[in-house]
């Protein structure tokens, strides 16, 4: 098993800790949070130790687990890379993407393996459609939540668009070459709500739309490709498969959906998959394969490059938003 240390107490570093807890491969050696009396109620909780000094607790751990505010992502990370340590960050990596590009060449020099904890990758919807996923034409992804005073810190696409851009990103794997994006505040006084224009140089257009203020929740992206169309629900965890075929012999299923194009054309046929979905706890999930990574000298499904260029993205895209706001004299 290998001995992971939680940075980090609060609400996302305590659903952390209860996960390592249940993991057959991880064993939690000890929590620190600058708030110590929060540190000592986790590891009362979870049976381990709270730790005043969080160079204390990089001594007896083998992989860092950073959960702190991301205000204070870089300053962990960097204390634990220096130390030596695989690291685990949440999302977003950092604060800004030079805080980012600093730990990549830390983490370049020392040799170590780095995840970023961005946790839809790992949602047991997407683990069903993305092997199904080729050469994406044309994602459409909506992710709306109620309004919630906790994180609202930030602009809602550090929130919760960076989510979508990190998929986006990850099944397109193509050169981005054009942003378009708009953006309104209206509750804080960061962005609540966005919408976004992603052209990449496949050919591919992604259209990204995000509220915090929505009056209800919903996660869904929709993926369209050469006669086929995917639905990912990240939310309910569903997935259904649209395949359009030719007909082999229309008289065989006189129930199936029959397209006829016309013009002699061979007639298509619509075909409904749901792929097998294997539920899963996503936060185990992740945490449990950067070990497997750490153990078996793996890339991480995350990289910290990954992160990065997310995050360089999602400042491309805020910048956009602030060109397009009206200067008010």
């Amino acid at each position: 098993m290998k001995k992971i240390g939680l940075f980090g107490t609060g609400h996302l570093g305590k659903i952390h800790a209860k996960c390592m807890k249940e993991s057959e491969i991880i064993a939690l050696v000890g929590v620190y949070d600058v708030d110590y009396e929060c540190a000592v109620r986790v590891a009362e909780e979870f049976e381990t130790i709270a730790y005043r000094n969080p160079q204390e607790l990089l001594e007896v751990c083998e992989i860092a687990d950073i959960v702190t505010t991301t205000s204070a992502h870089y300053e962990m990370a960097k204390m634990a890379m220096q130390s030596g340590k695989d690291v685990f960050i949440e999302k977003p990596v950092t604060v800004t993407p030079e805080e980012a590009q600093d730990l990549l060449e830390i983490q370049k020099n020392k040799g170590i393996k780095v995840q970023v904890g961005h946790v839809e990758r790992f949602n047991p919807a997407f683990q069903a459609a993305k092997n199904i996923i080729h050469t994406p034409l044309f994602i459409e992804t909506h992710r709306l939540a109620l309004f919630n005073p906790r994180g609202n810190d930030v602009s809602v696409v550090l929130d919760l668009m960076i989510h979508d851009l990190d998929i986006v990103l990850k099944i397109v794997n193509s050169p981005l070459i054009d942003i378009q994006a708009s953006g309104v505040a209206i509750v804080t006084d960061s962005f609540d709500i966005a919408n976004v224009r992603l052209h990449f140089a496949s050919g591919c257009v992604a259209n990204l739309t995000a509220s915090r203020i929505s009056l209800k929740n919903m996660r869904k992206t929709r993926i369209f490709q050469d006669n086929a169309y995917i639905g990912v629900d990240f939310l309910e965890k569903k997935c259904e498969v649209i395949h359009i075929e030719n007909v082999p012999d229309e008289t065989q299923n006189p129930f199936a959906m029959i397209l006829d194009t016309g013009d002699g054309k061979p007639k298509k046929q619509i075909k409904i998959d749901s792929p097998n979905i294997l539920m899963n706890n996503a936060i185990q999930s992740e945490l449990e394969s950067f070990v497997h990574a750490v153990e078996q000298d793996l890339i991480p499904e995350v990289t910290l490059s990954d992160g990065m260029k997310v995050l360089q993205v999602a400042y491309a895209v805020l910048e956009k938003i602030n060109k397009t706001i009206p200067i008010v004299k």
